[in-house]
């Protein structure tokens, strides 16, 4: 008898308990995402959006010098968003006619549709797209790109190689800091709890809050160069925007893809014979050193390659502008 009361005020206590559940995880489920601080939201209002396939992509296309015929294009990383390039924006205004940059879609302000199959193959349809809509499509572009845009910039490459028509003519190609060549990238534990897709995936994207994102992103800065809480604010706001948390586990199939596609990608960068350089925050745990660069040197012995101070990491436009911007310029200027 009494072990069945006992029973019984247990049961009782996880009814309550759970009926006390239900109403906080579906308020914490629909929690609205963060306002834009003025700066993001500044950013959101000088730029643009054009339709591709019925999605709406934002980008950003700043007048610079007047007179120079060169064109910049930037693509971002993940799982941020254009805004990424915002402390070297006006400092390649200076040196370009036009700088361009654009939010992938499922990043940033652009569309993030559910269910989609995200592809590399498509971003870089879609960086195509734009520079059609912009009347671009036979002008000379520099790449300028970093981590997930490493890879989006390869298939350009490959594209360009190919030399089909209503491809990009690239001119250069700058890549920064990106897992180039999966044996030696390290993705973060949760991007490969939630690449590999399973059931565990929709639960995780959905418990995701600005807590878990700053605990898993600020390791991949430097110590001496990370975020501050209203930058790492900035950078969730873009996630959210648009539900876009739900469907990062979705954009993460672009390791599986790079691991298929290596041939390919990687081929594309040894085979052409445009300036391509390589901009290195050393201390990046994503893609180590000293064995990235060994590779990577081993893998394309005529590119050029920048290493910044030994305490920038995977962020290194972030983290030290000014030495991510002078490295660049340096490479721009050479040719």
């Amino acid at each position: 008898m009494v072990r069945r009361d006992r029973l019984r005020r247990m049961r009782e206590w996880w009814v309550q308990v759970g009926l006390l559940a239900v109403p906080l995880l579906a308020a914490y489920l629909h929690i609205p995402p963060p306002q834009l601080s003025p700066a993001l939201h500044a950013w959101k209002a000088s730029g643009k959006f054009f339709t591709y396939k019925g999605m709406r992509i934002f980008y950003q296309d700043s007048a610079g010098v007047v007179g120079s015929p060169e064109i910049v294009v930037l693509l971002h990383g993940f799982p941020t968003s254009s805004y990424d390039w915002y402390k070297i924006w006006e400092g390649l205004t200076l040196r370009f006619h036009r700088v361009i940059a654009l939010d992938f879609l499922g990043f940033g302000f652009s569309d993030k549709p559910r269910p989609h199959h995200y592809s590399i193959f498509e971003q870089a349809s879609i960086v195509e797209a734009l520079l059609r809509h912009l009347g671009l499509q036979n002008r000379r572009i520099n790449l300028l790109s970093h981590d997930y845009g490493d890879i989006v910039a390869q298939e350009l490459l490959y594209r360009y190689k190919q030399n089909r028509s209503g491809r990009l003519t690239i001119k250069s190609l700058c890549l920064s800091n990106g897992g180039i060549f999966p044996e030696t990238h390290h993705p973060l534990l949760l991007q490969k709890i939630l690449k590999d897709g399973g059931v565990l995936s929709p639960i995780l994207t959905r418990l995701m809050n600005f807590f878990v994102f700053s605990r898993g992103l600020t390791p991949v800065f430097g110590p001496y160069t990370r975020p501050s809480e209203s930058e790492l604010w900035d950078m969730w706001a873009g996630i959210r925007n648009n539900d876009g948390n739900l469907v990062i586990d979705s954009l993460l199939q672009y390791i599986n893809q790079r691991q298929k596609f290596q041939r390919r990608w990687v081929g594309a960068l040894t085979s052409v014979t445009i300036p391509i350089h390589f901009i290195y925050g050393p201390l990046d745990p994503v893609n180590p050193y000293p064995e990235f660069l060994e590779l990577y040197r081993k893998t394309l012995p005529r590119s050029t390659v920048s290493i910044l101070d030994d305490h920038i990491s995977h962020y290194p436009q972030l983290e030290d502008p000014m030495g991510f911007l002078n490295a660049y310029m340096g490479f721009i200027n050479s040719f």
